[in-house]
């Protein structure tokens, strides 16, 4: 789950006194499907939205000292990508369950700690005789959501790991937009880098603090088994699994291929170009990583850049055997609907991202077929099937969400700084594979550093933010001066007096 880049407030605030105030208005209308697939209805989607070595090496990581095994972390995790995937811990003393969601998006711990009209229970601070709070605040908001509360400290215990862990924990006190109808988690799991950590990188995140007090390897790897399902099914079927501090050979099939962490914040990584089908889209490479390119679980989506999510959508209805879908779809306002037990998928093209590889002369090309982007969402009377378009566009980089991680058993192997896919064994829809892998291939037709000239990243907007601020402070005292000291004289002794001001030569 990505961090909503205007989430500074200080800053914000500064920049706005000193150079104005500028609000805008969007409105996104809900558009009617007039194609000729059987039928299209308007439908309601707030219930059903969320928050949103290379080649064929392959890095086993081990726990000589037994801390973990890797077996008993299979199909941990629960849930699906229209509602997240979360697993049970259990915090404080004595211990309270609560249902926490695994976002590689982020990097704050944090639980409900306080009623909610849409979860079911939360963690009682009041009830635990280990939770220390650390008086300090602590406010995130996301691309989607946001919530405030209190930073505290207490025992955690997570299944398959020896012994209690004392954690770093943000308690939810208030939140808007964050705890969503449907959902069955109660907290986030924030699995990135420290200097994403809110309120400043001091707060060692989740899994820093598992890796310094245990000693495993610092990798962690993301199975997530919800391709083709839908996302209004009232049970949450077995969602997949997390397992922390190596790799569970198991849960992939093939070869793992790694790509390079390129900044250590998000995963950033290095999307070299996009195919439609066989269709290569032909854009800089820059275009793809504009800003970022991220490595997200807490992202339901694929997102894209404007300019690219633009030719993507433009190449599917090229490509694909449906020529007049409007743009309502296109923009997740509408939903598709079939004759049920008639499967869209026959009718798009599947959709390829290559990947810089760590032999940063070649690349190798990660693959969805349909049933992963095109995504089943609701059963209607019996009769129709629905489904969203699993692509959108952002503002804030490109980020590769749940829409694609469900194809693949993806690898944080923080300890070497890359990211490694397989092809997952649960990727499996109706007997059929739907996702790929394969390479390598040459990367000589693109830059060399693709990711080269996109935004500044966060910590140096700081430092250009409060150095904006100065500037603007040291201009006002100025333009102060200027107003005060012309108007002000000396009488003839010298001395500054009340005949001197303003008042006594204002006009009459």
């Amino acid at each position: 789950m990505a961090y909503h880049n205007g989430s500074i407030p200080l800053r914000a605030l500064f920049i706005m006194l000193c150079f104005g105030m500028t609000k805008c208005l969007y409105t996104i209308p809900l558009k009617i499907f007039t194609g000729k697939f059987n039928s299209s209805l308007d439908l309601d989607l707030t219930p059903l939205k969320l928050i949103q070595a290379s080649g064929n090496g392959l890095s086993l990581a081990s726990d000589p000292a037994g801390i973990v095994n890797f077996l008993d972390m299979v199909n941990n995790l629960q849930g699906d990508s229209g509602r997240g995937y979360y697993m049970e811990m259990s915090l404080g003393t004595p211990g309270q369950k609560l249902n926490i969601l695994v976002d590689t998006g982020s990097s704050n711990f944090a639980v409900a700690a306080a009623a909610h009209p849409f979860i079911t229970h939360f963690f009682n601070t009041a009830l635990s005789s280990t939770y220390k709070s650390t008086g300090r605040g602590v406010a995130v908001k996301y691309t989607q959501g946001n919530w405030e509360g209190e930073l505290g400290t207490d025992r955690v215990l997570i299944p398959s790991i020896a012994g209690t862990l004392t954690i770093n924990i943000a308690t939810i006190l208030s939140s808007d937009g964050f705890f969503l109808p449907g959902v069955n988690w109660q907290g986030i799991l924030g699995l990135a880098y420290p200097l994403l950590a809110r309120p400043d990188s001091s707060v060692e995140p989740f899994f820093n603090s598992v890796v310094r007090q245990t000693g495993i390897p610092d990798v962690f790897s993301l199975q997530m088994c919800g391709a083709g399902l839908s996302a209004s099914t009232t049970a949450d079927p077995t969602g997949g699994s997390l397992v922390m501090g190596g790799v569970e050979p198991t849960l992939f099939s093939g070869s793992m291929w790694y790509t390079p962490i390129k900044e250590e914040w998000y995963y950033q990584v290095e999307v070299l170009k996009l195919e439609v089908g066989d269709q290569n889209l032909n854009l800089d490479c820059k275009e793809y990583n504009k800003d970022k390119a991220i490595v997200d679980s807490g992202t339901t989506l694929l997102r894209l850049p404007v300019n690219v999510f633009s030719a993507v959508v433009e190449a599917i209805s090229r490509t694909s055997l449906i020529q007049d879908f409007t743009s309502g779809f296109w923009g997740g306002t509408k939903l598709a609907c079939w004759l049920k037990g008639e499967t869209p998928w026959r009718f798009f093209p599947k959709l390829s991202i290559y990947l810089r590889a760590t032999n940063t002369s070649q690349s190798f090309k990660i693959s969805i077929l349909p049933q992963l982007y095109i995504q089943p969402i609701a059963d209607v009377d019996g009769t129709l099937d629905c489904f969203r378009f699993g692509i959108s566009s952002s503002a804030n980089g490109l980020v590769i969400g749940a829409t694609v991680m469900e194809g693949f058993y993806v690898i944080f192997n923080r300890a070497e700084k890359r990211v490694g896919f397989a092809v997952s064994r649960c990727a499996v829809n109706g007997g059929i594979a739907v996702s790929e892998i394969s390479g390598p291939f040459s990367s000589a037709d693109v830059a060399s550093d693709c990711a080269a000239g996109g935004l500044l990243k966060e910590p140096l907007l700081w430092v250009i933010s409060y150095a904006l601020v100065a500037v603007c402070v040291v201009v006002l005292l100025i333009l102060l001066l200027l107003l005060v000291l012309p108007c002000r004289h000396r009488d003839r002794s010298g001395e500054i007096t009340d005949e001197s001001s303003l008042v006594r030569h204002r006009i009459k």
